[in-house]
């Protein structure tokens, strides 16, 4: 018989399953949507010109096979609840511990990250804040939020996906009624599609730069992969799972390519300021004076999602991970909402970390960037451990596969092709100053990892425990029983 906090008691599913499909496109859309490209864009522009458009288009393509994979294996067992259980059941009980400590250390140094970033946006509307205080009311907003049931974060991201959608279209609407009426800058310069490619063409940087578009692109996409992590808590996945990944290509055109390609049409690239956001840039020609509050408001609640969205995602995981024994048991305990409420307080002490690191000064934030910069390293971990898992499920189980009903394609190329990419894109990150410093550090965390994991092995060994709960078995007639009663 299963324990009390077993992942799988007979009394039906560890956590509610609370979000429904409205929530899941939503917090799909919001996830694709990150701070990156409200606030880094004219960076990225600067550095790559219009071949900005390309980088997108091809990360987001790859990234789009990688939830595929996802999707599939998912749908392939719905006893899986993360990305650890699908580590640990096709590659080992070593890969999910490092795939999930891995993943809860990535977003809580995401969600720190996205502190500090709110507190810079609320001095901008009142310098006079105490430094400290935006970063404390919006943790322990957080912690309040995350300990409500699963449907409170589900409205909650949805709301805030609906103003991402709002700002990005509004933009859109505004450049192209720019472009049809000719506008002109008061530096001369006339809206027209051909700005595209009269100032050096698309790759105006050269190869070099394209590539080096790549390590700062890449960064913009993390938070794609949120919609794995909410599958444990959605109502009908076989339905509502594959509709949220399916949506991902016209989700990257309309808000990447379209966007930014609006962007560089009203105004050349050579003249986009790298250091202000392009969004506020756009509004700013069309006339609207308030722009720059209006953009980092949005910003600011961009920041305030990801936090958001991270610590969900991190409790989830380190839930998963007592539920294993990798954690200790404590944190399995749930609350009668089915919320798992000592996993949500155990990773919202960490987002407080914010505050010594904004009370400690410049040279600690400079630190601080190559950190997060680290995060944004690690998640190519977890993305490569879905391929690899996917390589193993589809070579160990053709039978489900067979009978899956939301197929990866090519399955026996497309997953080499994303690994080959995610080569890449490290070969990318080496090329890049700030980023080969987070490069060069993040197998130290890999090392940590591999200490911890031999110490918790050699205690389950000693007591007699398996090294990992095993998660229960679907066969392919059940999965397809369970697909046709939807």
């Amino acid at each position: 018989m299963n324990a009390p906090d077993s992942p799988h008691t007979p009394d039906g599913p560890a956590l509610e399953r609370g979000l429904s499909n409205r929530h899941l496109q939503l917090i799909a859309i919001g996830g694709a949507i990150g701070t990156g490209l409200f606030f880094g864009s004219g960076k990225l522009i600067n550095l790559v010109g219009p071949s900005v458009i390309f980088v997108y288009m091809i990360i987001g393509f790859v990234l789009f096979f990688v939830m595929r994979a996802l999707g599939e294996l998912l749908l392939s067992n719905l006893n899986y609840k993360t990305f650890g259980d699908i580590a640990k059941d096709n590659i080992g009980p070593w890969a999910g511990f490092f795939v999930s400590w891995n993943y809860w250390f990535s977003w809580v140094i995401a969600c720190i990250a996205d502190l500090v970033a709110i507190t810079a946006y609320v001095q901008y509307f009142n310098p006079d804040v105490p430094i400290w205080l935006p970063s404390a009311i919006t943790a322990l907003a957080l912690l309040i939020l995350n300990l409500q049931p699963v449907k409170a974060f589900g409205e909650t991201e949805f709301w805030f996906a609906i103003i991402k959608i709002v700002a990005i279209l509004a933009l859109i609407v505004v450049g192209l009624i720019l472009i049809f009426t000719g506008y002109e800058s008061p530096s001369g310069n006339h809206a027209q599609v051909s700005n595209l490619w009269n100032y050096g063409g698309f790759f105006p940087t050269g190869l070099s730069g394209f590539i080096l578009g790549f390590q700062m692109g890449i960064f913009a996409f993390i938070g794609i992969e949120l919609v794995g992590t909410t599958a444990a808590e959605t109502e009908n996945p076989h339905k509502n799972l594959p509709s949220a990944i399916n949506s991902i290509i016209l989700r990257i055109l309309v808000f990447y390519v379209g966007a930014l390609s609006v962007i560089m049409m009203v105004t050349p690239w050579v003249d986009i300021d790298p250091e202000t956001s392009p969004f506020t840039s756009m509004f700013g020609m069309a006339g609207f004076t308030g722009a720059a509050f209006v953009v980092n408001l949005v910003v600011l609640l961009s920041a305030a999602s990801s936090a958001n969205s991270g610590l969900y995602s991190a409790s989830r995981m380190v839930y998963s991970l007592g539920l294993d024994r990798h954690a200790p048991r404590w944190l399995t305990h749930r609350s009668p909402r089915l919320v798992p409420r000592n996993a949500v307080f155990f990773t919202a002490v960490f987002t407080f970390l914010s505050i010594p690191l904004l009370l400690a000064g410049d040279t600690l934030l400079t630190a601080f960037t190559v950190i997060s910069s680290i995060c944004s390293t690690c998640i190519l971990f977890t993305w490569g451990s879905i391929v690899v898992s996917y390589i193993i499920y589809f070579k160990k189980s053709p039978e489900k596969h067979k009978v899956s009903q939301f197929k990866l394609p090519f399955p026996r190329v497309t997953p080499w092709i994303v690994l080959a990419f995610f080569a890449f894109i490290v070969y990318a990150l080496a090329a890049g100053e700030n980023t080969r410093i987070a490069l060069l550090l993040t197998p130290l965390w890999f090392v940590v990892l591999a200490v911890l994991w031999q110490i918790t092995k050699k205690k389950l060994q000693r007591n007699q425990l398996p090294l990992t709960d095993m998660v229960p078995i679907q066969t392919p007639e059940e999965i397809e029983r369970n697909f046709n009663a939807k």
